[in-house]
């Protein structure tokens, strides 16, 4: 007689979320014969990621299944062949990152991130002139006055909760008091409304207009006169009220997000942003803030920067690394057909497809995966955080936060494949 299988619920404490990047390590998850639930601190991007039904599906090549180790072989064989490949989609933890980077060097590739276009602009903002950040845990203690500027932070589920609307605060600030703002095209206000009900200062304008905001409020802040009545058809009173208030305060940050700044040369006006945090400094505290770098783009770009000198967009086919933010931009050469071989890696979504081309392409992937073509090779990988320990780098780059591994798995890491690569080449 066969035995039942065992069902009995193990719960794991402390499980950090790597399905955004402020990374929230509270969570509570059950697993009951391999099926997760969130107990306690659920999020609803957490909730779909973690308590989907694993697939069950093996490698393939050209849409046949084959035995892994036929999977790994056939990626060798096109790397061999290739003189320039691409790196990209890059959605791994550090450690499968460390070995992109290996793998890189090796081959002469190209690397960079499916969000590589949102990490640029802010990356461009710091070569060209710096800026002054702050930390999720500087603005939970110390901020009376958080402007999210293009951003409603809505994309990061427990942003507020984790960092603005906290319970407890250092320095004798009372959560519930901060003064919030948004500004940028119909934000959704819900979670700027403070806990005593006390609802965020709206200032509605386009996106491609909020530089021309930030520029005025900077103007008014050191004094000038602006010989207008209204500016992206902001009364130019409200945004010497916002003027005021941003001088009063004793600690202020400014917020956004890069990749809903998706306007051209998006990143003046980041650095709009930066400039005038820079000039509001004078005479009292303040900050930016950048919410990015979901899908391990954190990681990514900072494993990149350690192991080459460069962020993202860097080529080793010289022999060395050579970094161009334009130049090698995955849909640049792609465009370009200057690449003759694409790795795309997302262990953690599969929402994001990977491009289609021309050329061999290898996609190792989420189970759930579904692709609109059949590439030279897939294998499904395991996602970290749930199905095997790892690490990533929260939003501010600060930390970097321990992945817990939390039901069993019968795929391997991106780590792991991309290793057994390594050694066969």
């Amino acid at each position: 007689m066969n035995k039942a299988p065992n069902t009995v619920a193990s719960i794991t404490k402390e499980v950090t979320c790597p399905f955004c990047s402020i990374l929230c390590d509270d969570l509570v998850i059950q697993n009951q014969g391999g099926t997760l639930k969130i107990l306690k601190n659920a999020c609803p991007k957490a909730t779909v990621a973690f308590e989907a039904e694993q697939a069950v599906i093996s490698a393939k090549i050209k849409g046949q299944p084959v035995p892994l180790v036929d999977a790994i072989n056939r990626i060798c064989e096109i790397l061999k062949k290739s003189h320039n490949p691409l790196f990209a989609g890059l959605g791994t933890d550090v450690g499968g990152m460390r070995q992109v980077m290996h793998l890189a060097d090796k081959t002469g590739a190209i690397v960079d991130h499916m969000h590589g276009d949102a990490l640029i602009r802010n990356s461009l903002v710091l070569q060209d002139l710096g800026w002054i950040t702050t930390t999720m845990t500087e603005i939970r203690n110390r901020a009376d006055l958080i402007i999210f500027v293009g951003t409603d932070a809505a994309n990061f589920p427990r942003f507020f909760e984790r960092t603005i609307w906290h319970k407890k605060s250092m320095f004798n600030l009372k959560p519930a008091q901060r003064q919030i703002v948004y500004i940028g095209d119909k934000p959704d206000c819900k979670a700027g409304i403070s806990p005593n009900g006390r609802h965020p200062t709206v200032l509605n304008c386009k996106t491609d207009q909020i530089g021309e905001v930030i520029s005025s409020l900077h103007a008014l802040l050191t004094g000038a006169a602006l010989d207008v009545k209204e500016i992206a058809g902001l009364k130019i009173k409200t945004l010497q009220t916002l003027a005021t208030q941003m001088r009063a305060a004793k600690y202020g940050v400014i917020v956004w997000s890069p990749a809903e700044l998706d306007i051209p040369h998006a990143e003046l006006t980041i650095q709009n942003f930066c400039e005038l945090v820079k000039y509001l400094t004078r005479f009292t505290r303040f900050a930016g803030f950048s919410l990015a770098g979901n899908d391990g783009a954190t990681s990514a770009n900072n494993v990149c920067a350690w192991q080459s000198g460069y962020p993202l967009r860097v080529s080793f086919n010289k022999g060395y690394p050579d970094y161009a933010a334009q130049r090698y931009s995955m849909r640049n050469v792609l465009k370009k057909k200057e690449v003759d071989a694409l790795v795309w890696i997302s262990s953690f979504s599969a929402n994001i497809n990977a491009p289609r081309a021309s050329i061999p392409t290898v996609v190792l992937g989420t189970p759930d995966t579904k692709l609109n073509f059949n590439p030279s090779v897939f294998i499904p990988v395991a996602t970290p955080g749930v199905d095997h320990t790892g690490q990533l780098f929260r939003t501010d780059s600060v930390v970097s936060l321990p992945l817990k591994k939390v039901r069993q798995s019968k795929y391997e890491s991106v780590h792991s494949l991309l290793k057994q690569v390594v050694a066969r080449l």
